[in-house]
């Protein structure tokens, strides 16, 4: 096992993020942090890649902040960008979570910050800050209520209590419950089917869908058109009409 705090591998136009320091159970410090900020960065920078992949070790996602750090005054969030660089302003870019043991507090909340879930059978979610006079304020707090039904987002916020994945998968928390040691590989999955599309189509149809909720109902449709015209003109999308006349895979250029 490697040193590092997040491992990087790139497969083909996949990022594959793992966060690594099991021995801490996956807990956020702030090196860590700075690590995944990184690789974020990465993610969204190379023309290269279209999906970012963020897992765990095979018995733990991650336990969330490091309440060791935490007391050294340690913080693991980035300014702007929240906890480990991802929380509050996500990739551009597609990203899955693939979990396998438990996701808790600042671990649960990176999850929800991706675009897509997959975990094992055994895995576990849940926000138990409020046991240590904590606020789940990473995302949990602000969107859960939005993902969940109310009532079991607030019973999940206000008791500290775990959700098991298959009531997680029950609820709509998360896209799969797959066999204990294989959410990776059905991330890799998901994550080749995307990255099969257009990247520029992928970076702008995730931009509306996290920007609708905020959009009037008079301005929407000028906002979605600001957002996708420029796809709509670009050399891709001739790329991708002519790929599919001439039944061949689309060649694309990002531009």
């Amino acid at each position: 096992m490697s040193d590092d705090k997040v491992l990087v591998e790139q497969r083909d136009r996949v990022l594959v993020m793992t966060i690594n320091r099991p021995e801490a159970r996956n807990a956020i410090d702030r090196s860590m942090a700075v690590a995944l900020a990184a690789a974020i960065d990465r993610l969204d920078e190379s023309e290269g890649l279209s999906v970012g992949v963020l897992t765990g070790t095979r018995t733990v996602f991650s336990a969330g902040m490091d309440l060791k750090g935490f007391l050294r005054g340690e913080t693991p969030a980035i300014p702007g960008r929240g906890l480990a660089g991802l929380t509050e302003t996500p990739p551009r870019k597609p990203i899955i979570a693939a979990v396998e043991g438990w996701a808790l507090a600042g671990g649960f909340e990176m999850t929800l910050a991706c675009d897509l879930v997959v975990a094992g059978e055994s895995a576990k979610f849940g926000t138990p800050e409020v046991k240590r006079s904590l606020v789940a304020s990473a995302g949990a707090a602000l969107f859960l209520p939005s993902r969940l039904p109310r009532p079991i987002a607030m019973e999940m916020l206000l008791t500290g209590d775990p959700m098991t994945a298959p009531r997680a998968a029950e609820v709509g928390l998360i896209n799969y419950m797959v066999p204990d040691g294989t959410a990776l590989d059905k991330a890799l999955e998901l994550a080749e089917a995307i990255a099969r599309n257009g990247p520029l189509a992928l970076v702008a149809t995730k931009r509306i869908a996290r920007l609708a909720a905020d959009w009037t109902t008079e301005n929407r449709w000028d906002k979605q058109r600001e957002i996708s015209a420029p796809v709509q003109s670009s050399d891709d999308a001739r790329e991708g009409a002519a790929a599919f006349v001439e039944k061949r895979q689309p060649v694309w250029s990002n531009r």
